[in-house]
């Protein structure tokens, strides 16, 4: 489930479809609490492509033999993850076919 942010209401929703605005429970409620405190640093961390495993796997754009990837589970639970790769040299995207 992932944050969403939707009128100024905050609430969890899912890539099935289901979200805690339909709960009717209080325990859905995502409440946000900033503390600052002095001398404290936040790193910002960008999310890049080094952190991702490399496969040798061929890109359909430019044929270049090495690719990122990473899985996503896009379907119902009951069915196999989907398996994404990036080109490591032009980064293009696109999905495993199985």
């Amino acid at each position: 489930m992932a944050p969403k942010d939707e009128k100024g209401k905050k609430y969890l929703a899912c890539s099935c479809g289901y979200n805690t605005k339909k709960a009717e429970t209080q325990s859905s409620v995502i409440k946000e609490v900033l503390k600052e405190r002095k001398g404290d640093t936040v790193a910002i961390v960008n999310e890049t492509d080094a952190a991702l495993p490399i496969t040798e796997e061929r890109c359909p754009k430019c044929k270049h033999n090495r690719a990122y990837w990473w899985t996503k589970q896009t379907r119902a639970s009951d069915e196999p993850e989907t398996r994404f790769l990036k080109c490591e040299k032009c980064k293009t995207t696109w999905r495993e076919r199985n």
